[in-house]
C-alpha cells in the first residue's frame, strides 16, 4: 500500500492561519478579528472541495480568483474572497460578452450616446462598471432574472463589506459558501438563454451574408423575430440600425436588413424606437452627415419618422407644410403633391405626434390640399395626395379639430369656398375631421357645418356658428 496521507484542508491551511496571527502579534499589529475564526474556517474547509468539484475542468483551469478565493477562504480573509469571488464573476460575464458579440453587447451597455465610439474591442469591455455589465447581461438574457438579483446582492455585499472598502461588518462562513455557490452554478455552469444566442447567430449570419435574402428565408427571419422577447428586439433593432449605417457595410447586407427591418422594428417597444431617433439626431449634431443620412433612410424603410427626435421632426414637419402648400399652388400640383403628402404623413401618423405650434398651420394646409383647386380634373384634388390628407385629418380629434374648423374662416381658405366644388370637398373634409373627434360640442359644431356648407361658405362666419364654438375657437 502507498504512504502517502491525503490531508483535509483544515489540516493543511489551519497551522498556517494560526501562524499569520503569531507573525503579526511578534511585529505587534493588531491580530484580533483579522483572520475568521477557526470553528468559520473549519466550515469552508468541509465545504469548498465539492464546489470546486463542481466546475468543469476547462473552467477550472482558467479561474484565477477562484484559487484567490480558496486561499483567503481557507486562511480565513472572508473578506478578501468575496472580493475574488466576484473578480470572478466580472471575468466570466466579460468572456460571456465576448462569445455573444461586442457590438451588441456595447450597444445595449451604452446605446446611442457619444460615447459609444470608444468601445470596440475587449479591451473597453474593463471600461464599463460593474453595475452596467450586470445590467447588460440581464437585459441581453445572458443570465436569467434570478441569476441577476443573486448577483447583484453579491455586488453590493462586496461594494458595502468587502475588502475594497472600510468596514465593521463580518461575512460568516455559509455567506461566503452561498456566494460561491451563486457563482459556480449560476454563472460558471450557466450559459446564455436559447433567444440571446438566435440573437447572437442572426448578428454572425447577416453580417457575413453575400446573397439577398429570398422571400421564403425572410419569412422565416421575420417569424423569428416576432418570438423574441421584446427587450432583446429592442437591443438587435439598435445593433442592426449600427451595420446598416455604417460606412464600410456591405451593400448587400444594408440590403437584408432593409427587408427584414420593418417586421423588427414592428416587434419592439416604443422606448426603443424613440431611443433610436435620439441616436440620429446625435449624427447629424455631432456632423456624422454619411450615417445622418443613411440612419434617416433606415427611418423612411421602417416608416418611423414619427418617433425621430422632437427637435429634428419639429424643423422637419415645418419645411414639410411649406413644401406642401408650395406644390399645391405650383404646376402640376396633382403629381407634386403626393410624395411630400406621403412623407408629412409619416411624420404625423397619429395626435401624439403633431406639434401644438405647428397645428394650425397643419390643419390649414391639409385642408387646403383636401379641399382642392376647384377644377374638373380630378375634381382639383390630388389623387396621390388624397389618402394623405384624409388620414391627418382624421387624428384630429378634439385637441385639434377647433384649429381646422377656425382655418376655414382664413381667406385662403374662404377664397377656395367660392367654389361650389371646393363647398363639396369642404363638406367631405368635415367628415373625416368628425370621425374621431368626442367632445358633444365640438361634434355639434361639425354637424353645423357639414349642414351647411355645401350650401354656402358663409356658414362659418355666421353669428350662430360663432356662437356654438366660441368656447373653442377665439374670434377677435
Amino acid at each position: 500500500m502507498s504512504g502517502i496521507v491525503v490531508k483535509k484542508s483544515n489540516d493543511l491551511i489551519d497551522p498556517q492561519a494560526q501562524l499569520l496571527v503569531g507573525f503579526l502579534q511578534e511585529m505587534g499589529l493588531p491580530s484580533e478579528n483579522i483572520i475568521a475564526n477557526a470553528q468559520q474556517r473549519a466550515i469552508i474547509g468541509d465545504n469548498i472541495q465539492t464546489l470546486i468539484a463542481s466546475i468543469p475542468d476547462e473552467v477550472k483551469k482558467n479561474a484565477t480568483y477562484l484559487s484567490k478565493f480558496v486561499i483567503g477562504a481557507g486562511i480565513g480573509l472572508f473578506d478578501y474572497s468575496l472580493n475574488a469571488v466576484w473578480n470572478e464573476v466580472v471575468i466570466n460575464l466579460r468572456r460571456k460578452a465576448v462569445l455573444y458579440g461586442l457590438d451588441i453587447f456595447f450597444d445595449a451597455a451604452v446605446g446611442g450616446s457619444k460615447a459609444r465610439e470608444y468601445y470596440n474591442n475587449e479591451e473597453d469591455l474593463s471600461s464599463l462598471k460593474d453595475s452596467v455589465l450586470l445590467d447588460t447581461s440581464r437585459k441581453l438574457e445572458l443570465i436569467s432574472d434570478t441569476t441577476y438579483k443573486k448577483l447583484k446582492h453579491i455586488l453590493d455585499m462586496r461594494n458595502d463589506t468587502g475588502i475594497s472598502h472600510p468596514n465593521d461588518y463580518t461575512i460568516n462562513a455559509y455567506e461566503l459558501l452561498g456566494y460561491l455557490q451563486n457563482c459556480v452554478n449560476d454563472v460558471l455552469n450557466d450559459n446564455p438563454t436559447e433567444a440571446a444566442l438566435q440573437v447572437q447567430a442572426f448578428i454572425k449570419n447577416l453580417k457575413t451574408t453575400t446573397d439577398t435574402l429570398d422571400a421564403a428565408t425572410r419569412a422565416a427571419v421575420e417569424k423569428r423575430i416576432s418570438e423574441l422577447p421584446s427587450h432583446l428586439c429592442g437591443s438587435l433593432l439598435r445593433t442592426v440600425f449600427g451595420i446598416y449605417v455604417a460606412i464600410e457595410t456591405d451593400p448587400v447586407v444594408r440590403k437584408n436588413i432593409s427587408l427584414i427591418a420593418p417586421a423588427l422594428w414592428n416587434s419592439c417597444q416604443d422606448d426603443a424606437k424613440f431611443k433610436l431617433g435620439v441616436v440620429l439626431e446625435g449624427y447629424n449634431i455631432n456632423l456624422y452627415r454619411d450615417k445622418h443620412a443613411l440612419g434617416r433612410q433606415f427611418f423612411e424603410v421602417v416608416d418611423g419618422n414619427s418617433f425621430r427626435s422632437p427637435s429634428e421632426r419639429v424643423i422637419i414637419v415645418d419645411e414639410l407644410i411649406t413644401e406642401l402648400l408650395d406644390k399645391h399652388n405650383g404646376w402640376d400640383n396633382f403629381h407634386h403633391e403626393a410624395p411630400v403628402a406621403a412623407q408629412l404623413y409619416s411624420y404625423v401618423p397619429d395626435q401624439n405626434s403633431i406639434f401644438e405650434n405647428l397645428g394650425m398651420r397643419l390643419f390649414k394646409v391639409v385642408l387646403m390640399c383636401r379641399i382642392g383647386r376647384g377644377v374638373s380634373y380630378y375634381e382639383g384634388v390630388s389623387p396621390g395626395g388624397r389618402k394623405y390628407y384624409e388620414a391627418i385629418l382624421s387624428v384630429a380629434g378634439d385637441k385639434y379639430a377647433p384649429y381646422a374648423m377656425a382655418s376655414l374662416a382664413h381667406f385662403e381658405l374662404k377664397n377656395k369656398l367660392t367654389n361650389s366644388l371646393c363647398r363639396k370637398h369642404a363638406k367631405a373634409a368635415l367628415g373625416f375631421i368628425r370621425k374621431n373627434v368626442i367632445n358633444a360640442r365640438i361634434i355639434e359644431c361639425l354637424d353645423y357645418l357639414i349642414a351647411n356648407i355645401e350650401a354656402s361658405a358663409s356658414c362659418v362666419d355666421s353669428g350662430d356658428f360663432k356662437k356654438l364654438s366660441q368656447g373653442y375657437i377665439s374670434w377677435n
